[in-house]
């Protein structure tokens, strides 16, 4: 009889398009939040090497520094914003978009994949004009085509609900 009732109510309540959108809403200001501390490490972490790359600056103490520490806030251990990803659950009313599988793709990017990148560009940095820096360069082009599939899919997921219920929205800015 409970289990009669429990789909009865289930069946009648149906989400509007508008509820649905203000889920979205609520859920992208979410990951937005929660992701952006790793993602602004990350382009951060970039925007260095590429500043010692091309001669821009000769700090590499301050660049290693700044992948060290966006390293560091990509991973869930020692960032409370990640760590909450991992509990964060879709609201029902997007089940049918799948999106809890964008969410799993957020915390897998930020570790260990832009947590990886940031590790590589310390590395790099810090091996300039040895031996060992080629090789770290090239771990980092691989961790980096790594984020971009799983950016690609991540996007992919988001896109669709948001073309779907709210256009003007935007899934998270995350560089690679």
């Amino acid at each position: 009889m409970l289990l009669a009732i429990a789909i009865a109510v289930g069946l009648a309540h149906r989400p509007t398009p508008g509820q649905r959108a203000s889920d979205l809403s609520g859920l992208l200001q979410t990951v937005n939040a929660d992701i952006e501390s790793c993602a602004g490490g990350l382009n951060d972490s970039l925007i260095a090497q590429r500043a010692i790359d091309t001669g821009a600056s000769h700090d590499t103490a301050t660049a290693v520094s700044i992948a060290t520490t966006g390293s560091a806030n990509c991973s869930p251990a020692n960032n409370e914003l990640i760590d909450d990803l991992e509990g964060y659950q879709v609201p029902e009313s997007l089940d049918a978009y799948r999106l809890q599988s964008a969410i799993t793709g957020l915390i897998n990017w930020a570790a260990p994949g832009a947590e990886a990148v940031q590790q590589d560009i310390a590395s790099s940095i810090s091996a300039r004009g040895t031996p060992a820096e080629a090789a770290d360069l090239a771990a980092q082009q691989r961790a980096v085509q790594r984020l971009d599939q799983q950016r690609t899919a991540i996007d992919k997921t988001l896109n669709a609900a948001i073309r779907s219920l709210s256009p003007h929205a935007a899934a998270p800015v995350l560089p690679g």
